[in-house]
């Protein structure tokens, strides 16, 4: 059988009718940015990894935030003393132990969707709801002294509020910060299919930060 030009394009016209005319199911879901698991160097794809990461998050119900920042509690718990000695041989500040204590602790206690409640107000002139809505995504910059747990706990209050965030860490601080959001993606993305929740800017400087 010969296979020419004509046979070839009758294939795919086939093919992408099944799909849509569009084509669009081809493509990878969240703008090609699926698998990175919140790792970038270009603050802008950063930046649009996590709008898609919003727009997905925006669609989850209150459960599904909790089985998100349940994730992140766990996984600083269990790896808070290889994460905690992991930052602190990279940063050399501070105590090893406290390095520990603070990434188990934040873990544990760090604000999440318990904290959300609605208010109600009825009087003479009728009833008022008051609901909190997210800001969407937001950008945020760590510290040295203590780089991965901080961004554990924002991102348990920040994922909890509905928003997504990305992160320019301290350049002393950059591996363990990437490593954490690394672990944290991946256990999200396996459990719910939602990746770049976190984003961390892989090598930050003053003009990320800026950007």
């Amino acid at each position: 059988m010969q296979i020419d030009e004509t046979l070839i394009r009758s294939v795919v016209e086939q093919v992408l009718h099944r799909l849509g005319t569009n084509g669009s199911l081809l493509g990878p879901v969240g703008g090609g940015y699926q698998g990175r698991f919140g790792m970038f160097t270009d603050v802008n794809e950063a930046v649009t990894a996590a709008r898609d990461a919003f727009e997905q998050l925006s669609r989850c119900t209150l459960e599904d935030r909790k089985r998100i920042i349940d994730h992140i509690r766990r996984l600083a718990i269990e790896h808070s003393v290889e994460l905690g000695t992991m930052e602190m041989n990279e940063t050399k500040i501070g105590r090893l132990k406290h390095k520990i204590e603070k990434l188990r602790t934040l873990g544990e206690r760090s604000p999440g969707v318990e904290f959300l409640r609605s208010e109600v107000y009825s009087g003479d002139h009728g009833l008022a709801v008051i609901e909190h809505a997210p800001f969407g995504v937001i950008g945020a910059v760590t510290p040295v002294t203590h780089s991965l747990p901080t961004i554990t706990g924002n991102a348990i209050s920040m994922i909890a509020a509905g928003n997504t965030v990305v992160f320019n860490p301290h350049p002393s601080g950059k591996r363990v910060a990437a490593e954490g959001v690394r672990r944290y993606n991946e256990a999200i993305y396996r459990d719910l299919g939602i990746d770049n929740l976190i984003c961390v800017i892989t090598e930050p400087t003053l003009e990320t930060a800026e950007a």
